[in-house]
């Protein structure tokens, strides 16, 4: 039997809401929305950890932050897993292919990737990298271009036009070197191919055609809180984490990246219309993020929040030859993707992996045996907002571990968390509810100190743990 070829399509900082199928007022995506209505939207998808480097562990191992280690960002760790996904299906037959960010460590660690065109944007951590992308971008403009030009940070509320002509951008690149693997590729085996686009993360400097067409557009309302009055104080740097920005900044800063991932959407179009033509079409495309980006919503910026901006991601599942247009509720996390992939392929997962095949839900209409699910982020920015979240989809709630605050949002009546229902006496038994599901569940990680099976303790987590909890669920 065939085994079925997949492309995996990765985004770094994506937020939830950015398609227009969601219903987004600004943003226009109609290469995304066109995979969707053939496919699986899941409404409710979430990164585990919202930072690049926990997300994206427990992403290719398949287990949740307490397993991988990574309870928060940091770099420098070795990535020392086994059966990475790439490995496993590159030990069953797959060709398996990386173009773009990875943010394994050492940089270039393949992890299982037989080939990997590498950009980890301006990262570089020893004298031995070399940046696929800025190679192939010298070559190509005779050593006169760098995408450094625009003078962006990458991790900057600051947006302008970039200063390369599109078909030299990075998002150009990642689908350029794409089709070149697929054109190239061994074609006795089967193929796993991850696009793994840096952007919408910062720099937010879309090609010069999608900032022009997004600055003519208005910008929506943006959603603050009852309870973020405390990050509403002046901005004093580019790379801030919390501050009030001038409305003009402001502005330019979310119509800038709603342009970015315009592009994203576009160059995501040019992709499949070539897969076509070349007859490479793949049996499964999945589209998703390493989590979100706040964009000024509750006057916050970047990720590591627990609030829908951060954590909530887009996430796609197309099948070739399969009825589409299903809107899947139910709470779903980036370590499902491992198993989901392993089933959809007859491998049988490790079974040290914790994460759902989420094949029945999507085919057979089978419900889950999980009912909510679980997030988490060590200090990063600030103590203060260290958290545990946990959601259905319905509620959400937070905990924050320094402090001991607790929030609780109704996210059907109030999706960009408006409203903290934490002091509201008719919402007593919920929240108690959802603190003693925090309760039994921290409590199985004795290591951390945060439950005593009673009750939660405040305390802080570290970004690594050299061994997870083998009994976490």
């Amino acid at each position: 039997m065939k085994q079925p070829n997949i492309l995996f399509i990765l985004c770094d900082q994506f937020r939830w809401d950015c398609l227009s199928i969601m219903g987004h007022p600004t943003v226009d995506t109609p290469n995304l929305d066109s995979l969707a209505k053939q496919g699986t939207l899941f409404t409710n998808a979430y990164s585990p950890a919202p930072s690049c480097v926990p997300a994206r562990a427990s992403l290719f191992t398949g287990k949740s932050p307490n397993l991988t280690g990574f309870l928060g960002y940091t770099d420098g760790v070795n990535w020392e897993y086994e059966n990475m996904l790439p490995e496993v299906l590159r030990n069953n037959g797959y060709q398996t292919h990386c173009v773009g960010k990875t943010h394994f460590f050492p940089q270039r660690k393949h992890g299982g990737f037989e080939g990997l065109e590498s950009y980890e944007a301006w990262q570089k951590f020893d004298q031995y990298y070399v940046n696929d992308y800025h190679e192939w971008l010298k070559e190509k403009s005779n050593g006169l271009m760098s995408e450094l030009d625009h003078g962006l940070d990458d991790n900057s509320w600051n947006a302008r036009p970039s200063t390369l002509p599109e078909e030299l951008h990075n998002n150009t690149w990642v689908v350029t070197k794409g089709l070149e693997f697929l054109r190239k590729r061994d074609h006795t085996r089967p193929y796993f191919l991850n696009l793994s686009f840096h952007r919408p993360h910062p720099p937010i400097d879309p090609p010069r055609y999608y900032w022009d067409e997004y600055m003519q557009k208005p910008l929506e309302e943006v959603p603050v809180g009852d309870w973020a009055k405390k990050h509403d104080k002046p901005v004093y740097g580019l790379n801030v984490w919390e501050g009030k920005l001038s409305d003009e900044r402001l502005r330019k800063m979310r119509l800038g990246y709603y342009a970015q991932i315009a592009h994203i959407d576009t160059q995501i179009g040019r992709l499949i219309r070539e897969l076509r033509h070349i007859g490479e079409m793949p049996d499964m495309i999945l589209f998703t993020s390493d989590h979100g980006e706040m964009l000024g919503d509750h006057h916050l910026f970047r990720k590591t929040y627990a609030y829908e901006g951060s954590a909530a991601v887009p996430f796609i599942i197309w099948q070739k030859n399969k009825a589409g247009g299903i809107k899947e509720e139910t709470p779903v996390v980036l370590q499902d993707i491992y198993s989901t992939i392993l089933a959809y392929v007859g491998i049988d997962k490790p079974e040290d992996v914790d994460g759902v095949n989420l094949m029945p839900l999507i085919n057979d209409k089978q419900s889950l045996e999980r009912k909510w699910i679980h997030g988490e982020h060590s200090s990063c920015y600030s103590q203060e907002e260290a958290m545990q979240f946990m959601t259905d989809g319905k509620f959400k709630y937070i905990w924050f571990t320094h402090t001991g605050k607790e929030q609780l949002f109704n996210l059907e009546e109030d999706p960009y968390e408006c409203y903290d229902l934490a002091q509201d006496e008719v919402y007593e038994l919920e929240i108690e509810k959802w603190r003693k599901r925090m309760v039994n569940y921290l409590a199985i990680r004795p290591e951390d100190g945060l439950s005593d099976g009673i009750e939660l303790k405040t305390g802080l987590l570290p970004v690594y743990r050299k061994k997870g909890n083998t009994n976490g669920r």
